[in-house]
């Protein structure tokens, strides 16, 4: 079964919102993964989120791999993501989820200070 972890922070310079989400696409899940797809889509339109960024993690230097993709999605402000997560559309699709990814989390993503 899938682990699912859900934080959040904020950019305080902008005020938007960096979610990072690492997943890995579950074997023979196509119907489940363009459902997840159909229903989250329109809901981070609603949102004004973009995805800002986008991996493919080929293979692990050190330790494991988490997972076989990273996405990083700026919303707005945490309102725009928990208009989101917080959905009764949202949640009627986990069960659609647990099945569309073998993994799937979503964390924190800030600038750590003194970088550009």
């Amino acid at each position: 079964k899938a682990n699912h972890a859900l934080t959040f922070k904020l950019d305080h310079s902008s005020g938007a919102a960096q979610v990072l989400a690492m997943g890995t696409i579950a074997e023979d899940q196509d119907a489940s993964l363009t459902h997840y797809l159909d229903v989250t889509t329109p809901l981070l339109e609603r949102a004004n989120a973009s995805i800002t960024c986008m991996f493919d993690l080929n293979e692990a230097v050190v330790g494991q791999r988490p997972a076989k993709r990273m996405i990083l999605v700026e919303y707005p402000d945490r309102a725009a993501v928990d208009m989101v997560f917080e959905s009764a559309e949202y949640k009627a699709l986990i069960p659609t989820r647990n099945i569309a990814f073998s993994s799937y989390d979503i964390s924190i993503a800030t600038q750590a200070e003194g970088t550009a």
